[in-house]
């Protein structure tokens, strides 16, 4: 990167950070430290939520997704509008009246204290993985920026968030959150004009979106029933639907988010207003992805994203290598021809070329990826995380780099800060004020909550060295997720319903819905997306069967 970027960047990152500090003066009790004293309105709250799921695995991983895999990505979040309404209705009411601090204390009083435990362990386990992923992201970037080995990346981005979040508690992060959801925007559009100016004079917008068409990329929606089809139409409509409803409706990082509301009103616009934003914010960065396609349609792209495995096998000097390399030059050329022409005439038999052409060159770089597997001893290779870095580094004017690295460290810093917080306050409600200090002054526990959320920061940076392993991060992320979502999910439908079901049938049955999403995972090639269905139908029937009679309904919403 150049000054004029490090500036762009280290800027935005100090007026953010600074900014929310200075709101989050006087935030010294375990409400305002945990809760923000319950003053939050709506389009902070609902800034805050789309920043702690749009991470920098939303820029990295779903950018990589659409330039690899096309729209149909953005099927996943279907379901979305339909969850928000849903926990709108019910969810939010009964969390907002029961004055808890985390999702999981309302278990407790529906249930009892093994089923709250359960959950809340279940929920330190996954979001655990999760934060650690979010955490790599940023440190494939600066990785591919400066050199760093991505160890020295994590510590230095994991230190960062760790200290403005154990200092100014979830204040500081939820009015971070709102300004690096304003960068992410501008960093998002920014990208995309990028993609859409770097094209040729003479390829129009249209001539691109016709270049993705035929490759496969701009197929939005897939209306084939396919169990094992991670992302068409049902999946997106049902699987997708009990994701969102686990992640927004049980997940305590989601559900911190608007336990912060001063009201039910505002608790709900801005659930509301993050089923109207999503799906078209999500959209427009996977149509970026498809644009960064057809604009290294145009402009070679490297056959190895990842620079560091490209420098690698080039300075092996490896002759089958050379000449892979060799060819995928030709096969470029090959490509970019039969694009010009079709950016001057539309014919079938010019499409023809261009796919084929387009195919031999995807064959091309499988054997070069082949080469970098075997000369790593067997070891997967996936570089779909670095391909949008290697077209913003390689490709913008001076500036627009900084501010779009900016978008990127925003993101990644809104997510982990607000995971970190949230993990630091199961830690502390759940498990520490339930079992081990109980009775202590308000100030010891808002001491131990800072301590807690140095403690996940540590145990997330450690995780994220492994992030290079999980391929797609957006894929992964939500991979993991999904093996403990769905029994959460029936643990809450459980809870929030009228049957009478005590606290024996929702811990049995989010144990059997456990085991059965495992079973799913190892034993049938079912999506991810379907784990969430799985685990929660389990989890409601075994509590049905087994904790029927001799408990209380929950309260109307």
């Amino acid at each position: 990167m150049r000054g004029i970027d490090w500036a762009v960047l280290i800027a935005s990152l100090v007026a953010i950070i600074g900014y929310g500090l200075y709101r989050s003066r006087g935030s010294k009790t375990v409400a305002s430290y945990l809760l923000a004293g319950r003053t939050m309105r709506w389009w902070v709250i609902g800034l805050s939520i789309m920043a702690t799921q749009a991470s920098a695995i939303t820029f990295i991983g779903t950018t990589g997704q659409g330039y690899v895999d096309g729209l149909r990505f953005v099927q996943f979040y279907f379901g979305l509008p339909i969850a928000m309404v849903i926990i709108s209705a019910i969810a939010v009411p009964l969390f907002f009246r029961s004055g808890v601090y985390t999702a999981y204390e309302y278990l407790e009083s529906r249930f009892d204290a093994k089923t709250r435990t359960l959950a809340s362990l279940i929920f330190l386990v996954q979001r655990g993985l999760g934060v650690g992923l979010a955490l790599y992201a940023p440190a494939v970037v600066l990785s591919v920026i400066m050199g760093w080995p991505e160890p020295l990346t994590i510590t230095t981005m994991g230190g960062l968030v760790v200290a403005y979040t154990v200092i100014g508690g979830i204040k500081a992060v939820m009015w971070t959150d709102a300004q690096q959801m304003m960068v992410m925007f501008a960093g998002i559009l920014a990208a995309f004009l990028a993609a859409v100016w770097g094209l040729p004079s003479d390829v129009s917008f249209l001539d691109a979106i016709h270049l993705a068409g035929i490759s496969g990329k701009m197929r939005a929606v897939d209306l084939s029933f396919d169990w094992q089809n991670r992302y068409n139409l049902w999946s997106g409509l049902i699987g997708g639907s009990f994701l969102a409803l686990s992640y927004f409706g049980t997940d305590q990082s989601q559900v911190q988010r608007y336990l912060t509301g001063k009201s039910i009103r505002h608790m709900r616009i801005s659930l509301l207003f993050n089923a109207v934003v999503k799906v078209p914010l999500q959209f427009m960065i996977l149509l970026t992805g498809a644009l960064v396609f057809a604009f290294f349609v145009f402009v070679e792209p490297p056959m190895l994203f990842n620079t560091v495995e490209r420098t690698r096998m080039e300075g092996r000097l490896d002759p089958t290598y050379e000449a892979v390399q060799t060819r995928y030059h030709a096969a470029w050329s090959t490509r970019s021809e039969a694009a010009q022409k079709l950016s001057h005439e539309r014919d079938a038999g010019l499409d023809n070329a261009f796919v084929a052409a387009n195919s031999e060159l995807g064959a091309i770089r499988q054997e070069a990826i082949a080469l970098v597997e075997q000369s790593n001893h067997g070891a997967t290779y996936n570089d779909t995380n670095y391909i949008f870095l290697n077209f913003v580094i390689s490709h913008l004017p001076a500036g627009l780099v900084g501010l779009i690295m900016a978008a990127v460290f925003a993101a990644a810093m809104s997510s982990i800060s607000a995971e970190l917080n949230s993990l630091a306050t199961v830690t502390v409600i759940d498990h520490y004020r339930r079992y081990l200090a109980r009775g202590r002054s308000d100030m010891h526990y808002a001491r131990a909550a800072r301590i807690s959320t140095a403690f996940w920061g540590v145990y997330a940076t450690v995780f994220a060295s492994f992030g290079g392993q999980l391929g797609s991060l957006i894929e992964a992320v939500n991979m993991v997720g999904s093996l403990f979502y769905g029994s959460m999910l029936g643990a809450f439908v459980l809870a929030f319903s009228r049957w009478r079901v005590n606290g024996n049938g929702a811990f049995a049955g989010m144990l059997a819905g456990l085991g059965a999403v495992a079973l799913t995972a190892r034993l049938t090639d079912v999506s991810y997306l379907w784990y969430n269905l799985v685990g929660c139908l389990v989890t409601v029937a075994v509590g049905l069967i087994i904790g029927r009679g001799g408990a209380k309904a929950a309260p109307a919403a």
